[in-house]
């Protein structure tokens, strides 16, 4: 398979996000915003940094690019779908998945390790772990606090479309834990179909031994078995 990694202006992660792949044998290709969606393309990566230097806010300049009407209509095919930090707030501006990222309750960019506690293990993001368990990943933005109405939150719940959630490193959740303030302590979430995730925290950049944590690997091997 071939996963597509959207260059926008201002994307930085794009070619973590490729080498974090390609260590995992998974086959990638940067793809400019502006040029489309290669034929061949199996799987996409929304990736992280500043598309459009977060003008406006964070994603929304890049959710109206051309090629996310190509990304929406890819991912109801049912092609796999990652989007991780800025590329997660595309996803939400995309109407990809429910709610928005906005400004850190801190009003400050952290850049920092924090536990995540794995909410599901039947989706191909999280097949590699089990429910329940505690994975380390860092994170690196200033809009990650993740917002949604109590409405469309308790959907959201009851469609048990929750993937991650901050917590401490015995998996227990509290404001402490939570560095942006996000709801629920929400870190990634599931679109429509199981195979479209966003989420804030960076699992390529704990996918190379070399970099001392392999944690996010299995995030990215939902690629093999979305």
């Amino acid at each position: 398979m071939t996963v597509a990694i959207i260059r926008f202006g201002g994307s930085n992660c794009d070619r973590d996000a490729e080498r974090a792949l390609e260590h995992l044998d998974i086959d990638a290709e940067i793809v400019w915003h502006e040029d489309g969606l290669p034929e061949d393309t199996a799987g996409i990566v929304l990736p992280g940094g500043f598309s459009y230097g977060d003008y406006l806010r964070g994603g929304a300049m890049a959710a109206r690019s051309p090629i996310m009407a190509e990304v929406r209509e890819a991912a109801a095919d049912g092609v796999p779908v990652l989007g991780i930090c800025n590329g997660a707030q595309v996803g939400c501006e995309s109407d990809l998945t429910e709610g928005a990222f906005t400004t850190n309750e801190s009003a400050r960019f952290q850049c920092e390790h924090v536990y995540l506690r794995v909410e599901r293990d039947d989706t191909p993001w999280t097949a590699a772990y089990d429910e329940g368990e505690v994975i380390e990943v860092p994170i690196a933005h200033g809009e990650g606090r993740y917002e949604i109405s109590d409405d469309r939150l308790a959907e959201l719940e009851d469609d048990d479309r929750v993937l991650f959630r901050y917590c401490d490193e015995n998996g227990e959740t509290s404001p402490e834990a939570n560095p942006n303030g996000s709801k629920h302590d929400i870190a990634g979430i599931l679109g429509d179909r199981d195979t479209v995730a966003v989420l804030m925290p960076h699992p390529e950049r704990v996918t190379l031994p070399d970099v001392g944590s392999t944690d996010g690997q299995g995030v990215l091997r939902g690629f093999e078995s979305a």
